[in-house]
């Protein structure tokens, strides 16, 4: 599979790696969410993109964004404030420190903003792949049960295929992160980061 892979029709998609997920002066940070599985991706991730884009890859980065409202309270759907009461204004809000991407994987060479699970739900990523003849997407990101899992979900009802990082990404529970890997592996391959940049070298 992976002797198959033609880097120039490849993009790595991660999803959500930003600093209100990920910096300790972020959202998260802040209300004393996180997991040091998820802090790990971006230092195992960073290598991928490198060779990647070493062979005339691309990098896409996927963001969570709460949009401003009025009063600049975010547009939040109420099941994730629901979960996480401790979200509010200027979080996850476009152009802010917190929506921005980790400083270990920038740049990348295409932002797009997401407002739901998956990453080709109501955004620019389809139109980007396509106008860049991209047909596979390397994806990691958070989390492995959310927003990653609907990806790729979502990609294969699109005939678009997939790799999944397997510790590329993670989820708030080591258990919830293995069964989702368990149920993926239907439809789509699942390599371990190392695995993946070796065969790109």
């Amino acid at each position: 599979m992976l002797e198959e892979l033609d880097p120039k029709r490849t993009a790595l998609l991660t999803i959500d790696l930003q600093n209100d997920f990920l910096h300790p002066e972020g959202a998260y940070g802040r209300a004393g969410q996180g997991a040091q599985s998820i802090l790990d991706l971006p230092d195992r991730i960073a290598p991928v993109a490198q060779a990647l884009r070493a062979r005339g890859g691309t990098y896409v980065s996927a963001q969570f964004t709460l949009v401003p409202g009025p009063g600049q309270e975010p547009l939040i759907a109420p099941h994730l404030k629901a979960l996480r009461p401790f979200l509010g204004k200027g979080d996850f809000a476009p152009g802010s420190f917190g929506h921005a991407l980790v400083d270990r994987l920038q740049p990348a060479d295409y932002t797009v903003e997401k407002v739901a699970y998956s990453a080709l739900y109501q955004t620019r990523l389809e139109y980007i792949l396509r106008a860049l003849d991209i047909d596979t997407l390397i994806i990691g990101g958070i989390v492995t049960n959310g927003g990653v899992a609907s990806t790729v979900r979502d990609a294969h009802l699109r005939n678009i295929h997939t790799i999944l990082l397997s510790d590329g990404c993670a989820a708030f529970r080591q258990d919830v992160h293995d069964a989702t890997l368990v149920s993926l592996g239907s439809i789509t391959p699942i390599v371990t980061c190392a695995e993946l940049t070796e065969a790109l070298t």
